[in-house]
C-alpha cells in the first residue's frame, strides 16, 4: 500500500510561504519552486536500494553503501511539473526526464492528455511524477495511469502542496503510489482551486495568464 508523507522541514515551510506570497514574481517563484524540489528529493529518495561496495580511501580499503543502481526516471506533468525537474536533477543528475501533458478542460475540470514521451526502459526505473499542485486528483490520476500503462511499476508523486479531495482521489485510483506532499491545505474551492494553494502554478512559473 501506498503511504502519505508530508515533508514539513522548516526550511521547505519557509520557502513554501515565500511560493504562496502572490507578490512573489516568476524569476523567484522558479528559483523557490526548484529548491524546494530539491529539498523534498531527500525524503522522497529515502527508501531507494543500496549495495555494498568495496572503495580504496587515501587510508585503505572499505566498505561503503551506493545506490544499488536501480535506474530513475523523473516525469513532469506539463507544465507546471517542469518547474521541479532541476531541482530534482541536482540531487539525482543520473536519472533519465518523461514528459506528460494534461491540461485542465476549464468545464469540466478533467485532465486531456496531449503529449506522452518517457525514456524506453521506463518499465525498470523507480519513477518520481512531479506537479507542484495536487488539486482535484485528475491529472496525477491520469498521469500514473498512462505509466502503468507503459508498464511503470514503482511511482511515487511528489507535490508542494495539495487538496485533501487530491490526496483521498490518489489513494484511492491508485493505492500503491506513495505521495509526498509539503504540505495538506485547506480544501477546493467552488472552481477547483486549491485554499489557500499559491494560484496557477504554471502561470506563475512562466509568467503567462
Amino acid at each position: 500500500m501506498g503511504k502519505v508523507t508530508q515533508i514539513t522541514h522548516p526550511l521547505i515551510l519557509h520557502k513554501l510561504a515565500l511560493i504562496r506570497d502572490k507578490n512573489t514574481g516568476s524569476k523567484d517563484f522558479r528559483e523557490l519552486v526548484e529548491e524546494v524540489a530539491m529539498l523534498m528529493a531527500y525524503e522522497v529518495t529515502r527508501d531507494v536500494q543500496m549495495e555494498e561496495v568495496e572503495v580504496e580511501t587515501p587510508i585503505c580499503v572499505t566498505k561503503c553503501k551506493m545506490l544499488s543502481g536501480k535506474k530513475m526516471a523523473i516525469v513532469p506533468i506539463l507544465r507546471a511539473g517542469l518547474g521541479m525537474v532541476d531541482g530534482m536533477l541536482r540531487i539525482i543528475p543520473a536519472a533519465k526526464v518523461g514528459h506528460i501533458g494534461l491540461y485542465r478542460d476549464e468545464e469540466t475540470l478533467q485532465p486531456v492528455e496531449y503529449f506522452c514521451k518517457l525514456p524506453q526502459d521506463i518499465q525498470e526505473r523507480d519513477v518520481i511524477v512531479t506537479d507542484p499542485m495536487l488539486a482535484t486528483g485528475g491529472s496525477a490520476i491520469d498521469a500514473i495511469s498512462l505509466l502503468k500503462k507503459k508498464g511503470a511499476k514503482n511511482i511515487r508523486l511528489m507535490c508542494l502542496v495539495a487538496a485533501p479531495e487530491g490526496v483521498e482521489a490518489i489513494v484511492e485510483v491508485h493505492p500503491d503510489v506513495n505521495i509526498y506532499v509539503a504540505l495538506i491545505d485547506e480544501k477546493l474551492d467552488e472552481n477547483g482551486y486549491i485554499v489557500p494553494g499559491l494560484g496557477d502554478a504554471g502561470d506563475r512559473l512562466f509568467g503567462t495568464k
